[in-house]
């Protein structure tokens, strides 16, 4: 069934009850007042509704007529976004971009790019997830984000453009008062073997996953975020590298313990972020370009 509902009679419909009178209705809209008064009648008789109140000296919309207009802007709003984000898209711009950021970072230096973007570009969607090791290539593998931001490993050869934004340094930590801590340092492998190595696990869905700082024969306990790592270490239950700057306060509190070893020297990882050599949505250019830009403690949220 066709609704006699259309976009023109709410557009009347708005009108009027903004400028409050049929005239000033036709004068917005550039019409005639007689083809807005058709308008409403004709709208009246299809639905046999009185939409106005003619008793007074005013016409004023009864309440069935009210609800039209407040339903109805709603409608017109819509047909205005979707005509709007059609144009958008057609000129290169994303409904939605997708970023996959990797644990080791944090989210609120990403945060303040978003509130930017938003403010010049505020209807299309940000879509974030995080993700652990592979996890993040592997989201952009298939396809489940745009962008990936934080990521170590480059995948040579491969369909996506990938640049490196940083270093990041690890160092093996404990808890302040971890049997560890009374050994003779620098520690051996031997000593640290004793204890759980706390790791985090891959959240790679089909790329092989990965993990890092194992020892062979080594106990493990699997955690699922760099965030549960810091807590299972600050809880004293497992030992093993973290990354310095998401510990700067646990360090400075002794809450945590840096530990020299005798076979392993303290390590860094490059941080990239990538995207498919096939993308040119000019909103995943916005991003890169600034986080190209964006100095490594501001990414890092010292």
């Amino acid at each position: 069934m066709i609704s006699p509902i259309t976009l023109d009679a709410l557009k009347v419909l708005d009108a009027i009850e903004r400028k409050k009178s049929f005239a000033a209705a036709a004068e917005e809209l550039f019409r005639v007042p007689s083809a807005i008064s058709y308008t409403i009648n004709k709208l009246e008789e299809d639905l046999a509704i009185q939409l106005f109140d003619r008793s007074k000296r005013k016409a004023e919309l009864t309440p069935v007529g009210k609800m039209i207009v407040e339903q109805g802007r709603l409608i017109l709003n819509a047909t205005d976004e979707l005509t709007h984000m059609a144009k958008q898209s057609a000129s290169g711009w994303e409904l939605e971009l997708r970023i996959c950021i990797d644990s080791i970072l944090k989210f609120k230096p990403l945060y303040s790019l978003i509130a930017l973007f938003h403010e010049e570009y505020p209807w299309i969607d940000i879509r974030l997830t995080e993700e652990v090791f592979g996890g993040t290539w592997d989201a952009l593998n298939s396809g489940r984000c745009d962008l990936m931001i934080g990521a170590d490993g480059d995948i040579s050869g491969s369909k996506f453009t990938a640049k490196i934004i940083g270093t990041i340094d690890f160092i093996f930590a404990v808890k302040e008062n971890h049997p560890l801590c009374l050994e003779q340092k620098p520690l051996t492998d031997a000593m640290i073997k004793k204890y759980p190595s706390i790791v985090v696990a891959d959240s790679s869905r089909d790329l092989p996953t990965r993990s890092a700082g194992l020892l062979d024969g080594q106990a493990r306990i699997t955690v699922p975020s760099i965030d549960k790592k810091i807590e299972a270490h600050c809880q004293g239950i497992g030992v093993g590298y973290l990354p310095i700057h998401r510990i700067t306060k646990e360090l400075n509190s002794k809450e945590l313990i840096a530990l020299p070893l005798r076979d392993h020297e303290n390590r860094q990882h490059d941080l990239y972020i990538a995207w498919g050599k096939n993308n040119k949505g000019k909103a995943l250019a916005w991003f890169v370009n600034k986080l190209q830009q964006m100095e490594m403690r501001e990414l890092l949220d010292y």
